[in-house]
């Protein structure tokens, strides 16, 4: 009996040794976790298509038909790592109509094509509010802009036409989707004010209606290449 018993009484034995031997050597240190990816500067174009409905609404009702229109533009924003942003856009408006004469609030077209062309110049800074790698980001900003307005028509004395730059300010805000790690899609709405800028002509329809401030309310869709 006691011969039986001794072989298993052994195995328990060095069983219980090499227990004790692996509980006696240190833990394999852990794996250090990857660092977290910086924010980096980035540099991005866009270019967009936008909405605009003018502040000279009666001015451009008269002369245009209409006190609203398309816009195409495109431009490049810088980003920092602390989700501040920088950005130039230039785009333009055109537009034909006519020319016309106003009287006592009536208004009598002349007869006269006219052909109204606006290329807005525009600084902006503002901020970014969301994680660098978040799919949606909202934005807000603003800035200053250089407003050039030109006026011309094919029969017109070239006195009646128009090229003048008007110094404006804007404010802008939307929200942006990242489709992909270098491509992304933005819906923004901008209002600009460009004080001065019209009604300088005594004769001109801005004058007669009181219509003097150049800018107006934008709805933009904008395609952003880069980070």
């Amino acid at each position: 009996m006691t011969r039986h018993l001794l072989p298993c009484v052994l195995v328990v034995l060095f069983a219980a040794a090499e227990a004790a031997a692996q509980a006696r050597q240190p833990a394999p240190p852990a794996r250090p976790q990857p660092a977290p990816a910086r924010a980096t500067t980035s540099v991005r174009g866009f270019a967009d298509i936008g909405f605009t409905s003018f502040t000279a609404k009666e001015s451009f009702e008269a002369t245009l038909g209409s006190a609203t229109g398309t816009a195409f533009g495109g431009g490049a924003e810088v980003v920092l790592p602390q989700n501040i942003f920088f950005g130039v856009r230039v785009s333009r408006f055109t537009a034909d109509g006519e020319r016309v004469f106003v009287n006592d609030g009536e208004t009598f077209p002349l007869g006269i094509p006219m052909s109204v062309t606006i290329t807005p110049v525009l600084l902006s800074g503002g901020m970014r509010f969301g994680a660098p790698a978040s799919r949606v980001l909202l934005y807000a900003g603003g800035g200053i802009g250089w407003h050039r307005y030109q006026e011309t028509s094919d029969f017109a004395d070239s006195d009646d036409d128009v090229d003048e730059s008007f110094q404006g300010y804007h404010v802008v805000g939307g929200v942006e989707y990242r489709i992909a790690r270098l491509l992304g899609v933005a819906g923004e709405a901008q209002w600009a004010t460009v004080p001065d800028a019209l009604g300088q002509h005594p004769l001109s329809a801005s004058a007669a209606f009181g219509d003097t401030d150049l800018g107006g309310v934008t709805v933009r869709v904008k395609i952003v290449i880069g980070r």
